[in-house]
């Protein structure tokens, strides 16, 4: 569809539709000006991007990602033309606003419709995630991510993958994969691994698999996918839907699966594929399936899933964060983003 069609059409208003905000680092790789950042401070930061606001930004992580929800917008404007239940991207960055017009040409430049556009030039954007209603905040700032999950927002700090495969996913169907404890569910059963060991996590789960899980920072998110998921199933499209969803967790199906699927089917729930890999790496099975993101609350999944390629996003919650190191994110000076 042709953008200036698109931008004809009516902004959502924020509580009707599904809103992803997504940071200007997120979005496009900045590795050269964070560089100028720590080695040159905030003013020559600014000075080169003026100099330079005619050259649009390399895409950044969550860029295939943004795009692929675009494409679900197009589909659903032409089954629902006067609904405003789509995806609605905002730019949420704490830069200042003199680096706006590099983002605008950026957004211009790859033809995205994000009219949206939040620059706080420093402030906190909690409040400015509430009022637009954030559905999902993806930054690669870990700091900001924990600071919304703190606040009750479904956060994840976005890391590159190692090797490029944005060419080799969908761009006709978007493809989200999440974790199951601590990202879609609480992190009650990861306690009771961390305290008392794998078989006492297995008792555990067979004595409460009839109790639903409490629910996590992302089920939001999920269900809100799920939701967009029953429009295209209402035009008799569950085959040709482009949206799909994954669960991909570390939990072995015969002794723990169980009350993972009863807890989605006790929220009116679902995924499309459920992937039980009793303790096997998810990397290799993420190469497989292509997501367009992977959201998991430890960082060993993080770096495994992103090493073969995978946009991998981390979600800081629960007792998994206690034993884990910072990352090199946390500890150096970073530019806003």
């Amino acid at each position: 569809m042709d953008r200036d069609k698109t931008a004809a059409q009516t902004l959502p208003k924020p509580q009707n539709a599904i809103t992803i905000a997504v940071s200007s680092r997120a979005l496009f790789n900045m590795d050269r000006e964070q560089d100028i950042y720590e080695q040159q401070g905030m003013e020559d930061y600014l000075k080169y991007q003026i100099q330079h606001e005619i050259e649009p930004f390399a895409p950044g992580p969550a860029f295939p990602f943004i795009k692929a929800v675009e494409a679900v917008n197009i589909r659903l404007r032409e089954l629902y033309p006067d609904s405003e239940e789509l995806f609605d991207v905002v730019l949420m960055t704490s830069n200042h606003a003199h680096v706006g017009l590099r983002l605008i040409n950026s957004i211009n430049h790859y033809q995205l419709f994000i009219e949206r556009f939040c620059m706080t030039g420093g402030n906190s954007l909690i409040g400015y995630l509430k009022a637009y209603h954030a559905n999902l905040y993806l930054s690669a700032d870990s700091m900001k991510v924990r600071e919304a999950i703190e606040e009750g927002i479904a956060a994840a700090t976005v890391f590159s993958p190692g090797k490029i495969t944005c060419c080799e996913l969908s761009e006709t169907q978007l493809r989200v994969a999440f974790d199951g404890d601590a990202v879609l569910f609480s992190d009650e059963s990861e306690i009771i691994y961390k305290a008392h060991g794998l078989d006492k996590f297995y008792e555990h789960e067979k004595a409460h698999e009839n109790k639903p899980l409490d629910h996590g920072p992302l089920k939001g998110f999920l269900e809100a996918l799920g939701k967009l998921q029953q429009k295209f199933y209402a035009k008799g499209q569950r085959l040709d839907c482009p949206i799909r969803t994954y669960l991909v967790t570390a939990r072995s199906a015969a002794s723990s699966g169980t009350r993972a699927l009863k807890t989605l089917r006790s929220w009116g729930l679902e995924t499309d594929e459920a992937l039980f890999l009793a303790g096997a790496p998810k990397g290799p099975m993420l190469e497989k399936i292509r997501p367009h993101i992977f959201f998991d609350d430890q960082m060993f999944h993080v770096k495994g899933a992103a090493e073969l390629g995978t946009v991998a996003a981390h979600v800081p919650y629960g007792i998994a964060q206690k034993s884990q190191s910072k990352t090199a994110r946390d500890v150096k000076k970073d530019m806003p983003e």
